[in-house]
């Protein structure tokens, strides 16, 4: 949808509109300056001299691959002999130009042309009216490129907090706990629940008692965070079995590296990654 701005040139408004990233003006507001009881045949004055179709030809030809030059070459023969008359309509209609269109609307009906073009209109309306035109018309760009500006700056500040939300909101969900005393007492017979305690804080037993209605085990329902800390234990694991650690020692030293690696994890820049490679459930 084409966005609608006015802006006044010595007290005159004129009407101004965006489609496909291209800007259009109103060469009805802007006749008004010259005749404001007769603004189609002072545009039509302007579209029969020789010097305006050989201007707005060569615009056509550089923008509009669907112009057509055949009937352009007529016209330009008949530009500048007595008695020729050209309108808006007639040029668009023969020449499939798209410089300038009719668009009828809130405003009223009136013809618009491309920002290059309706500014040679207001040069051969005024030097002093061109001048005013392309300030005013710049003035009405660069407060509009500054509220762009204002509306990212505002979503990239709300993108940062909606970021910070999430990954408090993982790491809190996600990061391991330190184990209480009682915890690293205990004595896990098996080295798999040791692991599970570090990592989770509860056996698989204890994980079973409070999901009942769940069809997988504790290491099934885990995230791909959590797999890759969990494989990466189990070697570490192996490395202080070896060197004769008891299982309470171990189970500390595990805990922090799993809460360690946890945070590294949910701050890595390579989490998106990591989750595309998991396998889909």
């Amino acid at each position: 949808m084409a966005k609608i701005k006015v802006f006044k040139v010595n007290d005159y408004e004129i009407v101004t509109f965006s489609q496909n990233s291209e800007d259009y003006i109103s060469l009805t507001d802007m006749a008004k300056f010259k005749n404001a009881e007769t603004t189609g045949l002072v545009i039509s004055h302007w579209l029969s001299t020789r010097y305006t179709v050989e201007f707005m030809g060569l615009w056509e030809k550089m923008n509009n691959p669907l112009f057509n030059v055949t009937e352009f070459s007529n016209i330009k023969n008949e530009s500048g002999s007595n008695g020729f008359v050209l309108s808006a309509k007639q040029w668009i209609e023969k020449t499939k130009a798209v410089g300038i269109i009719s668009k009828p609307g809130r405003y009223g009906s009136g013809t618009f042309a491309h920002k290059d073009i309706a500014f040679e209109f207001g040069s051969w309306i005024s030097p002093e009216f061109k001048y005013y035109l392309i300030k005013e018309f710049q003035r009405l760009k660069a407060d509009e490129n500054d509220r762009l500006k204002l509306e990212w700056n505002l979503q990239r500040t709300l993108a940062k907090v909606n970021y910070h939300i999430h990954t408090d909101a993982i790491k809190e969900n996600l990061i391991p706990v330190e184990l209480t005393k009682s915890q690293i007492s205990f004595v896990y017979a098996n080295e798999a629940d040791l692991l599970n305690v570090a990592l989770f804080g509860k056996t698989a037993l204890q994980w079973r008692i409070e999901n009942p209605d769940s069809e997988g085990n504790i290491r099934d329902m885990a995230n791909i965070e959590q797999l890759v800390v969990l494989s990466n234990m189990e070697s570490i694991n192996a490395v202080l079995i070896r060197q004769g650690l008891p299982q309470s020692e171990r189970l500390v030293q595990l805990n922090k590296i799993a809460i360690a690696q946890m945070t590294s994890l949910v701050n890595a820049k390579s989490l998106n990654s990591l989750k595309k490679l998991a396998p889909k459930t």
